[in-house]
Formats: structure tokens, C-alpha cells, sequence
């Protein structure tokens, strides 16, 4: 879609908190940056890392939305209809125990990522640590607690941590055979809010493994098992540095 049919909504900022490398956006934050201003459920598409801490063009175009540096396509979305089968949830203590086993807390690629970063502090990052779960590969969970620092006007998490919270448990999932990734396309689902304070479990899994290509789905569930937002997401492997 070209630049010229679309129109400009607002601009937005990424704050250097909210990254996944060092020098740009989560990929999942942002996604739910984009997802908050559209009308109605959506997948995003990230064509470009989204730079910290400047104005971004916010555009409409068509019945979706793109985030744009200039005349470069950082990001789009589109209306969409996520439908998935989620599994069971693991409980809180076969999370706790995963979490221990986070292969990021040896080597991490990116570890001030916002999300999943051991570096990040309690109320900076997230520190959502997902690891193996069982024997089984390609399923890992891990807990989460959300702070009073994420919470919107209305004293629930908002939904762009939401978004980001299901982005990296995603990557671990398939990371056993994508390596080295990159999230390329995102959606996600959220069925209730979510008080801060609240321990949720965090679970991911592989879905399928396509040439460079790895489908990914993720869950948020309460204590009690009820599940509160689910993802699907495809990571794009990409060279080891």
C-alpha cells in the first residue's frame, strides 16, 4: 500500500524501556501499540525495527493502520479473526519449576529485552523467563506477576503489555529448531482484564516449522486455570551474528 493513500492519524513514541534490541521496539509492545488503536481484533505485521525514543507516524490506511519513520513501513495492521486451539495450561508450580530452567539466564542474545530480559529489573521489564516444560520440545512456561506500572486509566494491565507478555514465551517455543528469530507477524486475543498483582501463568508452544519459517502460540492463564489471551505469531530464523 503506498504512502499516498495514507492519511496521518498521530504520532508515537517508543520509549527505550519498551525494547527488544537494544536500539529498537519489542516486537510484541509494539504490536500492541498498534492493536490498541485499531477498532477491533487484528494481526500486525513488523516490516522494519521500530527506533526508540522519537516521533513515529501513527497512519491510517485502508481499514487498518501503518507505523511509519518517514517514508519507511515500520509496521501494519490489519483486521483479523483469531481463531486457535489452546491447550491445556501447565499449573503454577510445573511453571515455576520451567522458569528455572530459562536457557536466557546462561546466554541471552538480547538480555535487556524488555520482556524477557535478565538484565531488566522487577517494575522495569517484564522478566518473563520461559522454560522447557517437561521432556516434551517445543513447550515452555513460566509465571508473571504484572506491576502497578503497567496499569491504563482504568486500573487493569493494559492491553499492549498484554500484546508483549505473549510475544518471547513464543520465540523459546520454537527457538529449539528456529535458532536465531525475528517476530514477523502477531496476533493475539484477549478474553478478560487482568488486575495488577495477579500471578499468571505463561505458556508457549510450537505450532509448525516452515523452511526459515516457525508458528508459535501462546496463552495467558489466571491461577485457577481460566485462560485470559491467547497469540499466534511466525518467527523468521535469521543468521547467527
Amino acid at each position: 500500500m503506498s504512502n499516498e493513500n495514507a492519511a496521518v492519524a498521530h504520532s508515537l513514541t517508543i520509549a527505550s524501556r519498551f525494547c527488544g534490541p537494544p536500539d529498537s521496539g519489542n516486537g510484541g509492545y509494539v504490536a500492541g501499540l498498534l492493536a490498541r488503536e485499531m477498532s477491533g481484533q487484528c494481526q500486525v505485521t513488523l516490516h522494519a525495527p521500530p527506533p526508540l525514543d522519537r516521533p513515529l507516524s501513527l497512519v491510517s490506511a485502508g481499514d487498518g493502520l501503518q507505523l511509519r519513520d518517514g517514508d519507511r513501513l515500520l509496521a501494519s495492521a490489519r483486521p483479523y479473526q483469531l481463531v486457535m486451539d489452546v491447550p491445556p495450561p501447565p499449573t503454577q508450580d510445573e511453571a515455576s519449576q520451567a522458569q528455572q530452567h530459562f536457557v536466557g539466564i546462561v546466554h541471552h542474545d538480547l538480555p535487556g529485552c524488555f520482556v524477557c530480559g535478565p538484565n531488566r529489573e522487577p517494575c522495569d521489564g517484564l522478566r518473563i523467563f520461559a522454560g522447557p516444560l517437561g521432556a516434551a520440545q517445543g513447550n515452555v512456561a513460566a509465571l508473571w506477576t504484572p506491576d502497578a506500572t503497567l496499569t491504563a486509566a482504568d486500573g487493569y494491565v493494559a492491553s499492549e503489555y498484554i500484546w508483549a507478555a505473549l510475544d518471547c514465551p513464543g520465540f523459546f517455543a520454537v527457538r529449539p529448531v528456529s535458532g536465531l528469530a525475528l517476530l514477523g507477524r502477531f496476533a493475539a486475543r484477549l478474553l478478560v482484564p487482568v488486575p495488577a498483582g495477579d500471578t499468571l501463568t505463561v505458556a508457549g508452544w510450537a505450532l509448525r516449522h516452515d523452511g526459515r519459517k516457525h508458528q508459535a502460540g501462546t496463552a495467558l492463564f489466571r491461577s485457577d486455570g481460566a485462560l485470559v489471551a491467547f497469540a499466534e505469531a511466525t518467527w523468521i530464523s535469521i543468521p547467527a551474528r
